[in-house]
């Protein structure tokens, strides 16, 4: 009986005396990234005034977009009509052959009619800002026709939605 007790006492003093001769050597090395800035956009669907009567008054249709843009990264969303137009003024076109007619519709930020265009610089802004936070971010567009008194026919124009950052 004495003999596994000795067996026993040897093997913890062993390890501790073996132990107490083992040399470590260490390092060590970094991990990085660089996270770049980014956005991306998606429009929605068409604004459709459907099917309006010539002698209707304004009217007013609206969309939303999406801005995704990473934390804390600012940005700005403009619009531009086809045509260019710096203050959201755009002109639908007629598909009917022979019609020259243009639909004059207006880009805005609200139903008040504020003006949603792409101008950024001069102490002027038509535009809207934001601050991204890693997730989607709506944003909805409103199309008005003041006017509808023109040739029966389908109107449409393309509008260009670019966010800077």
């Amino acid at each position: 009986m004495n003999t596994p007790i000795k067996f026993i006492l040897f093997s913890l003093v062993s390890a501790f005396i073996s132990g107490a001769h083992a040399d470590t050597a260490t390092s060590t090395f970094q991990v990085q990234i660089t996270i770049t800035k980014s956005c991306s956009v998606t429009s929605g669907s068409p604004i459709n005034f459907g099917s309006v009567a010539a002698s209707s008054p304004s009217v007013t249709r609206n969309t939303t977009i999406s801005v995704n843009c990473s934390q804390l990264t600012p940005y700005t969303v403009g619009l531009a009509p086809s045509n260019s137009n710096t203050l959201g003024s755009g002109l639908m076109s007629g598909t009917a052959s022979g019609n020259t007619d243009k639909v004059p519709y207006q880009l805005a930020k609200d139903t008040a009619g504020a003006i949603w265009g792409n101008v950024t610089s001069g102490g002027t802004s038509n535009v809207v800002s934001g601050s991204g936070n890693g997730a989607a971010q709506p944003f909805t567009v409103y199309a008005i026709v003041s006017n509808a008194n023109f040739t029966p026919d389908v109107y449409s124009d393309t509008v260009t939605v670019t966010v800077t950052y």
